[in-house]
């Protein structure tokens, strides 16, 4: 009897299981349809402000000011002509009209609110993020005979008192370009009322606000002190704002014009498609030691006298990466946060000058870099996005030139990214990334495009790209059993309460590590262990498995166990779709070229 009652319970629970398990796939499902929708809608509001007959209408000549907007491009900038979507640009703001300018790194953003502060009659405000930023503005307005002032918690008292005499009282001279970071203008009670005479005044012409993707939490250089800027709209409601940026997706764009109260403002873009840099993924060797040969090879060979930037994750691996490069008689330098200014300072001015070849530095060396002939930027761990892979690469090539932009992959440095992040959005980003490496088929650009939503067509790639360039054939593997497999050894290490690296995982895998943790009767992968991370990264990134941190006083761990949005059951197939070029051995495959129903499946030995 009770045997009998035993397995009608279980049976049971069995049945609640499954249906729970479904509930949460329904769950999950809905929120994802919920997202996607948000997103369309977002995309829908925002199609109104990519106008293509107002954009055309400003990119003509036909305006009271063109002739004085062409002497000064000519005299003072020492430029011949207009680059793209910069005309349109300055004639729009010239117009007094709301503006988000989408344009690449070195693309020319400046010039769209420095030229139309010479050619009105007022004052144009620029809020920057960064004080050095605002220094190289201001060294690079000064080589061209351009007046400009700034004001910070720095500046001289006598200076400060020029300027807030020009904005309380109109004093000559005139102020045409004040530079202000978005933490002074935020706290600075009685600079705000300065600004308020000035515009009282009719002396405020325009705000400028440079890497207006601050703005939003949804950039990739989210600052707090950007929401600030949301009162400026209420407090100067007639100054026109030219918001700037060389990354924004269209969610970003949304939350920009909505947190600035500019709610369908015009939005001009230029392709995000910067044509002489060539992008690649590398493997990151295993070894350390290997790593920095491949580092020494490619600079001394491929690179040999051309000035580059190598991107590390962390200070330490700034500061142990210059000194092997420079133990193998490279000229390298660390540049990171906790350098003295003055030293910073004399890196970036040594490297400007090529006394350096290559700086080795974190996210700290960034906007603000504005050296023609970089000639290679490469990331040596994964960048925390695709905003910052965009934005860190270009700035290779700057005179137009050919310029790599190589991203140095290893999967254990996804977990060393997902340590320090502390945010879904943050998690969300690094992700894309790893899709980004893992990808070996389409191409490079194409991925870039559509991650800010820009319709880009493979082939107009040119080949500069490693997935165009080898143009190898697509091959989709059958790892439903390594799932399944990877499953069993979670299992098995969780019964024991034990915490699952990737390390430790791929380990006990091939036979070594724990003999605990070892799983009976489940042979050992005939595919290399390299191959084997390619496959679990693939699970993680399809939700197959996922990662979760566990804290201590001294370190974030990541560990990996089963996914929560997906299931096995026996009719559960995954396939993944890897470059003929790498041979997963032991696994069923299909060819993808042709009508994939048609393809047969092999099994490799």
């Amino acid at each position: 009897m009770a045997d009998c009652l035993s397995q009608d319970i279980k049976k049971y629970d069995n049945q609640i299981k499954s249906i729970e398990q479904e509930i949460y796939r329904l769950q999950l499902k809905l929120t994802k349809l919920k997202n996607k929708k948000s997103e369309l809608e977002k995309e829908y509001n925002l199609s109104k402000s990519f106008d293509k007959s107002a954009e055309d209408q400003y990119k003509g000549t036909n305006f009271p000011w063109y002739s004085k907007v062409e002497n000064v491009l000519k005299d003072t900038f020492k430029l011949k002509e207009f680059r793209p979507m910069q005309l349109a640009a300055i004639n729009a703001t010239l117009s007094k009209k709301d503006l988000l300018l989408l344009m690449p790194t070195g693309g020319g953003k400046s010039l769209c609110y420095q030229l139309p502060a010479l050619v009105g009659h007022g004052m144009t405000l620029v809020v920057s993020p960064l004080l050095s930023l605002i220094e190289d503005q201001q060294i690079g307005l000064k080589k061209l005979g351009i007046h400009s002032r700034s004001i910070n918690s720095s500046t001289s008292k006598e200076n400060k008192k020029l300027v807030n005499d020009y904005l309380s009282k109109g004093t000559k001279p005139a102020i045409k370009l004040l530079y202000v970071t978005p933490e002074w203008l935020s706290k600075s009670k009685l600079f705000k009322s300065y600004l308020q005479k000035c515009h009282g005044l009719g002396n405020l012409e325009r705000i400028a606000i440079d890497e207006v993707h601050c703005c939003s939490q949804w950039g990739h250089d989210f600052r707090p002190d950007y929401q600030f800027l949301s009162l400026l709209k209420d407090m100067f409601h007639d100054v026109p704002i030219i918001g700037l940026t060389a990354t924004a997706t269209l969610s970003v764009l949304f939350d920009v014009q909505n947190m600035l109260n500019i709610k369908g403002c015009l939005i001009l873009r230029t392709s995000f498609n910067r044509p002489n840099l060539f992008y690649q993924v590398v493997p990151k060797p295993q070894q350390n030691q290997e790593s920095i040969t491949y580092l020494e090879n490619l600079i001394k060979n491929d690179f040999k006298g051309q000035s580059g930037i190598i991107y590390a994750l962390s200070i330490k691996d700034t500061e142990e990466l210059s000194e092997s490069l420079r133990n193998r008689g490279i000229k390298a330098r660390p540049y990171h946060a906790n350098l003295e200014p003055e030293l910073r300072r004399k890196v970036h001015e040594k490297w400007l000058n090529d006394e350096y070849q290559v700086v080795v530095a974190t996210v700290a060396f960034g906007m603000g870099i504005d050296k023609p002939d970089v000639r290679f930027v490469i990331h040596h761990s994964l960048p925390k996005s695709m905003e910052s892979l965009y934005q860190e690469s270009g700035r290779a090539g700057r005179d137009g030139k050919r310029s790599r932009c190589i991203v140095m992959y290893r999967f254990n440095d996804y977990f060393r990214g997902s340590a320090i992040i502390n945010s879904k959005t943050e998690e969300k980003k690094l992700r894309s990334v790893l899709e980004y490496c893992l990808d070996s088929s389409t191409c490079r650009r194409k991925l870039i495009a559509t991650h800010f939503d820009e319709k880009w067509e493979q082939k107009e790639c040119d080949r500069m790209c490693d997935n165009c360039k080898e143009e190898s054939t697509i091959v989709w593997y059958n790892i439903t059993s390594v799932c399944k497999y990877i499953y069993s050894i979670i299992d098995k290490a969780q019964t024991q309460e034990v915490n699952l690296t990737l390390l430790k995982l791929l380990d006990i895998w091939y036979k070594g590590g724990d003999k605990n943790l070892r799983v009976e009767n489940l042979s050992m992968p005939k595919v290399e262990r390299q191959h084997a991370e390619i496959i679990v990264a693939y699970l993680l990134m399809k939700g197959y498995l996922m990662d979760y941190k566990s804290y201590t006083a001294y370190a974030t761990n990541c560990y990996i166990q089963k996914g929560r949005d997906c299931y096995l059951t026996e009719n559960t197939v995954i396939e993944m779709p890897i470059s003929s070029s790498i041979n997963l051995r032991g696994l069923l495959k299909r060819s993808s070229s042709g009508d994939e129903s048609d393809s047969k499946v092999i099994k490799i030995d």
